[in-house]
């Protein structure tokens, strides 16, 4: 996260049965009902670090709630589920350390379950090579999949 963001931003991801599950991401207010996202999501997709976001104040949820993205950062998001879980030396923290060494951050929700913020600076292609080659077990959330193959979608 960067500097010291004051409000949560609630989304409403969809599970699979149809039924809705919560997310809650720190932001920082920028005014109008927009939000500057200050960290990577973990459940929700198309929408990455520092994207811009519209979530006007929603009564039943007490909080500000998701509506769109106004302004896309140009990050992107990958999400990461290691075995092992990471701990000093193994596999997964050396995983992560190279994604790290690539320009990447990430964070983690749980030991095993991992957020990764792929900034513009970096190659998406390079990294997707780099977690096809490890053979990891990761899912590209932004740009979600079927925005960039439609057809296999």
């Amino acid at each position: 996260m960067s500097g010291e963001p004051t409000a949560k931003v609630v989304f409403r991801v969809p599970d699979h049965e149809g039924a809705a599950n919560v997310e809650t991401l720190w932001a920082t207010p920028i005014g109008n009902d927009h939000y500057k996202l200050d960290n990577s999501p973990f459940y929700a997709y198309g929408l990455s670090w520092q994207d811009t976001v519209w979530a006007p104040f929603d009564a039943r949820e007490g909080m500000a709630t998701f509506q769109s993205v106004v302004t896309r950062s140009g990050h992107r998001t990958i999400r990461i589920i290691v075995d092992p879980p990471v701990s000093y030396g193994n596999a997964s923290e050396l995983l992560l350390q190279r994604l790290v060494a690539m320009g990447c951050s990430y964070e983690g929700a749980t030991g095993g379950y991992i957020s990764v913020d792929i900034p513009p600076s970096v190659d998406l292609q390079y990294v997707h090579a780099y977690l096809i080659d490890v053979d990891a077990q990761w899912e590209q959330a932004d740009p979600p999949y079927e925005s960039r193959f439609p057809r296999e979608a």
